[in-house]
C-alpha cells in the first residue's frame, strides 16, 4: 500500500516537482514503476531509497529525462516534462561513475554545460571558478580526471551539475564507488553543501544508512511502489508496514496471531506462546495473522519476567567497539538480536552462550503489521 506523507508533514508551498499517476514499462507488460504519486519540497533534500530493480533510479531517470513516463505526468514548477529534452530541464546530474570527459581538463568539463547553453565566455569563467570554489577543488582547474582520486572526480562531477544554477540536482548513488571512510565522509560535505546552497538534491541509494545521514526526507520503494514517504526519525521510529521496518534499520521480526484489540493496541501471541502487547499499526481484527517488529535497541534485559517479557536463551556475544550485540533464540524464532551499551552487562557472566535471559519491550516500540 502506498503511503504519502501526512498532512501535518506536508509543507503548504506549492512542490517544486510532482509525479502524478507515473507509470513505467520498458516492455509494454511489466510495470517497473507503478501509479507514482510523489511531491518533492523546494530546498529539500530527499533520498530515494529501495533494493535493487524496486524503480528508484527509473523515476530519478524520468525526471532527468534520459527515460519517460509510459503514463501519467511529471511537473516542474508547474510545467510538464513529459515532452522536455534533457537539457532543457534546468536539472544537474551526478552519475555513479561520475561520466566525466577523460580527454578534458576539470575546467573543460564543468565548461560544457555552460557551452551548450550558451552562456558568454566571460560569465563560463566566473561560473567555474564559483562552483570549484564551492567543492574545495579551485586549485585543480588544469587537472585532467585521470589525475585526481575518486573522491577529487566525485567533487568534479558535483560541480559540473551545480555549475549552470539547477534548479534541482539529481545523483545516482554517486558514493557508491568510495571506500567506506571517504563515503562517509563525503555525506557529510554533502549534507553541508546542501545546506549552504538551499538547492533541491533527489539522491538515489540502496544504502538505508546513507539515506537517514543525509535526508531531510527519504521515499521507500519496493516493488516499483513507494511504501512510505517521511522524515528519517518519523521513518525509522514509524515504519507503515512490515517492508519498511526491514529495509530501514535492523529489525527483529516474529510470527503472531492477534489475539485481542483495543484502541490501537492489539495483543499478540508468539509462536512460543508468549503473548505480547504492541501497536497495531496496519489495525488487524482479532484472529489475523500477523508479523511483529521491534528494533534491537528497544529490547532490554530484565531480571526476572514483566509485563512484555520474552524469555530467552543466549547464543552468542559480540564487540562492535561502540556496542555489544547479543543474539538470542526467543518468541519462536532462532535469532533474535539485542544492543546494548559497552556499560550494560557488558561484562555480566549471565550473558554467555546458553545463559537464560529475559528481554522486555515497551508497547509503543513494538509495532505489528500484516504479514
Amino acid at each position: 500500500m502506498e503511503h504519502q506523507s501526512s498532512p501535518s508533514e506536508a509543507d503548504d508551498s506549492t512542490p517544486l516537482v510532482s509525479f502524478r499517476n507515473v507509470q513505467k514499462s520498458y516492455d509494454g507488460e511489466t510495470l517497473v514503476v507503478k501509479d507514482l504519486n510523489l511531491d518533492i519540497r523546494h530546498g529539500e533534500f530527499l533520498s530515494l531509497l529501495g533494493p535493487s530493480g524496486s524503480g528508484k533510479t527509473t523515476c530519478l531517470m524520468m525526471l532527468a529525462g534520459f527515460e519517460f513516463p509510459t503514463s501519467g505526468e511529471i511537473m516542474l514548477d508547474g510545467q510538464s516534462l513529459n515532452r522536455v529534452p534533457p537539457h532543457k530541464r534546468n536539472i544537474g546530474m551526478v552519475f555513479q561513475n561520475y561520466a566525466l570527459f577523460p580527454h578534458l581538463t576539470v575546467e573543460k568539463n564543468l565548461e560544457y554545460p555552460l557551452s551548450v547553453r550558451k552562456m558568454p565566455a566571460k560569465e563560463r569563467g566566473e561560473r567555474i571558478a564559483k562552483a570549484l570554489e564551492m567543492v574545495q577543488m579551485g586549485s585543480f582547474s588544469r587537472r585532467y580526471p585521470r589525475q585526481l582520486s575518486g573522491g577529487q572526480q566525485q567533487r568534479i562531477a558535483l560541480a559540473r551539475a551545480l555549475v549552470f544554477n539547477p534548479k534541482l540536482v539529481l545523483m545516482d548513488e554517486p558514493l557508491g564507488a568510495l571506500d567506506k571512510q571517504l563515503r562517509e565522509h563525503m555525506q557529510l560535505e554533502l549534507k553541508a553543501l546542501h545546506r549552504a546552497l538551499g538547492i533541491t538534491f533527489v539522491y538515489v541509494t540502496h544504502d538505508q544508512s546513507e539515506a537517514l545521514t543525509m535526508s531531510d526526507r527519504v521515499a521507500v520503494f519496493d516493488q516499483g511502489i513507494i511504501q512510505q514517504v517521511s522524515s528519517v526519525d518519523t521513518l525509522y521510529e514509524s515504519p507503515c508496514n512490515a517492508f519498511v521496518s526491514s529495509f530501514v534499520g535492523d529489525c527483529n521480526k516474529f510470527s503472531g496471531v492477534v489475539v485481542s484489540v483495543q484502541a490501537g493496541q492489539c495483543a499478540v501471541r508468539l509462536a512460543d506462546q508468549v503473548i505480547l502487547t504492541a501497536m497495531n499499526i496496519n489495525g488487524l481484527s482479532a484472529g489475523a495473522s500477523c508479523v511483529v517488529a521491534i528494533r534491537p535497541e528497544r529490547l532490554r534485559i530484565v531480571a526476572q519476567p514483566q509485563p512484555n517479557t520474552l524469555p530467552a536463551k543466549t547464543l552468542d556475544k559480540v564487540y562492535f567497539g561502540d556496542h555489544i550485540r547479543l543474539r538470542c533464540q526467543a518468541g519462536g524464532e532462532p535469532s533474535v538480536f539485542v544492543k546494548l551499551a559497552l556499560d550494560d552487562h557488558a561484562d555480566n557472566s549471565s550473558l554467555d552462550r546458553g545463559a537464560p535471559v529475559f528481554l522486555q519491550a515497551a508497547p509503543q516500540h513494538i509495532r505489528v503489521f500484516s504479514p
